[in-house]
């Protein structure tokens, strides 16, 4: 792109993006954008807590996906795992402040995908 081109695009918003930014940006699509990631924030959203209601939820994911998704989402500071240790083991699953975020970034993309007819 040519240098005046990306001045134009970075002055509608006012601000300029560098490159540790770009870095960041992509490292937050790649999270965002894993298959599954969107369905599991959005079960979380709607009150899922057990892996029997995400599971319920998602549809199509198998229970080993859901659960290596569950780690992973846990690992990126988007779920919170808490533990009630009795017989059985309960394990529920939240939305982190951050997986919160995430969903409410994602919405204008939704929005921006149905403009553009994008499938």
């Amino acid at each position: 792109m040519a240098a005046a081109q990306t001045d134009d695009l970075t002055s509608l918003y006012g601000e300029h993006i560098d490159e540790a930014e770009c870095r960041r940006f992509q490292m937050a699509a790649e999270v965002a954008g894993r298959k599954w990631t969107a369905s599991i924030l959005l079960a979380g959203a709607r009150g899922a807590e057990r892996f029997s209601e995400y599971r319920a939820l998602v549809d199509g994911i198998s229970d080993r996906m859901l659960s290596v998704r569950l780690k992973e989402l846990e690992q990126e500071g988007l779920m919170l795992r808490e533990v009630t240790p009795s017989t059985p083991v309960q394990v529920r699953y939240r939305l982190s402040e951050a997986g919160r975020e995430l969903i409410s970034v994602l919405h204008p993309l939704v929005r921006w995908g149905t403009k553009w007819r994008i499938a």
